[in-house]
């Protein structure tokens, strides 16, 4: 036990305190967590086989053989909002991505979903946080664009994901570094997904990837500026 009087009690009281002020400014900035860590409660699964599951504080999603592309959608829609998570992907195999105003079906997307979606990419070509237009677009910021945020993300560890998406433009940070930036006056709002990407082998069948952590500010929103020298990828129709 420490003493009241001994400076090794005063150091734990401060740090305690600073936590304390820490969790306060989150509530203060208007966070909501949008996964209660416990139940798939205010999700819901829209196509796909994987399996979603609740597990020690993550959502775990498992990839599964002969299955398309699986999502874990939120039932409400969101416009602007910054988002945070933390990720984590098992192999280097595996793939996985964050839907963010996105959508499903349509004449031109039957039993799919699409839209922006933020990549989480571990393998060797390193494009995690990258944005990827969903069965529409494809590549819209490979991190050919920005080589530097390529040794951003970690595989097999939490990496957090800061996604924030005002207006028309969709910025993205991986553990901090400044990932993608996109001008695009395509879905002003729509769900937010969690992906299992779909697998070819029996091999890659059973790889999982982790989400906790998911926080979602939609209220007096300023997230942190991007360096001017990174490149921006205008798609604002003229």
């Amino acid at each position: 036990m420490f003493r009241k009087d001994s400076p090794a009690f005063a150091l734990l009281f401060l740090f305690a305190a600073c936590s304390i002020s820490f969790v306060i400014a989150k509530k203060q900035a208007g966070q909501a967590p949008l996964f209660d860590g416990k139940s798939l409660r205010g999700w819901k699964q829209i196509v796909g086989k994987a399996t979603y599951a609740v597990e020690d504080g993550a959502i775990v999603g498992t990839a599964v053989i002969d299955s398309a592309n699986s999502f874990l959608v939120t039932e409400k829609s969101y416009g602007d909002f910054i988002l945070d998570l933390d990720l984590k992907i098992e192999s280097e195999l595996g793939n996985s991505g964050v839907q963010t105003r996105s959508h499903f079906g349509g004449a031109l997307h039957p039993n799919k979903v699409y839209g922006r979606q933020v990549e989480v990419d571990p393998s060797t070509r390193s494009w995690s946080g990258g944005i990827y237009d969903e069965d529409r677009r494809e590549w819209l910021y490979p991190l050919d664009l920005n080589p530097a945020a390529k040794a951003a993300f970690k595989v097999g560890m939490y990496n957090h994901y800061t996604i924030a998406c005002i207006g028309n433009e969709m910025k993205t940070w991986v553990n901090g570094i400044p990932a993608a930036y996109v001008i695009d006056d395509l879905d002003r709002s729509g769900f937010i997904g969690l992906q299992v990407h779909a697998v070819g082998t029996q091999a890659e069948a059973g790889h999982k990837v982790y989400f906790k952590n998911i926080q979602i500010q939609t209220k007096n929103l300023r997230p942190a500026p991007f360096p001017a020298e990174l490149t921006v990828v205008n798609l604002n129709k003229k």
